[in-house]
């Protein structure tokens, strides 16, 4: 076995077993995250965010399953789908004159199954985005275009989860 590879081993043992003694109930978290319950199932909301973003003409670029992984791995995990997706009108200029920015976007949503068997889905704020992505590449958001990301964001998971 390679050095590389037991290494590999090690690190995400070591991150598994950190986060045992931190994990939290499903509904913590922390400032900058909102959670909205869903009255779908979690494939039925997904495919609910996915058609309102594509009917804001913005894009959806992938969907991450991490149950799917955990299955593959012999694991047990209940659905937990990131949904990538985001507006390469807006995005685009941002990103060729700041290229790091591409590290933090497209913008995601996590559509899950809480501890119950209800779907929620969990975003970040606009306000967020601007102090969390945005500033860490040197880029400062108007107050304007955080209540605009912010409803844009908000709109998408009412339409989703209602």
């Amino acid at each position: 076995m390679s050095a590389t590879l037991t290494l590999a081993r090690r690190a995400t043992l070591f991150i598994a077993l950190a986060a045992i003694p931190a994990a939290a109930p499903a509904m913590a978290q922390e400032a900058g995250l909102v959670t909205r319950p869903s009255a779908h199932p979690v494939r039925t909301t997904i495919d609910r965010f996915a058609a309102a973003v594509r009917e804001a003409n913005w894009v959806v670029f992938a969907e991450v399953d991490h149950a799917a992984a955990a299955q593959a791995a012999g694991l047990s995990l209940r659905p937990r789908t990131v949904v990538l997706f985001g507006n390469p009108r807006g995005g685009t200029p941002a990103m060729a004159a700041n290229p790091t920015l591409a590290i933090d976007l497209p913008m995601r949503v996590l559509v899950w199954q809480d501890d119950a068997g209800a779907t929620q889905v969990t975003r970040s704020t606009g306000d967020d985005t601007a102090t969390r992505v945005f500033a860490r590449h040197g880029i400062q958001l108007p107050a304007e275009a955080r209540r605009m990301t912010e409803a844009a964001l908000e709109g998408f998971v009412r339409r989703a989860t209602e």
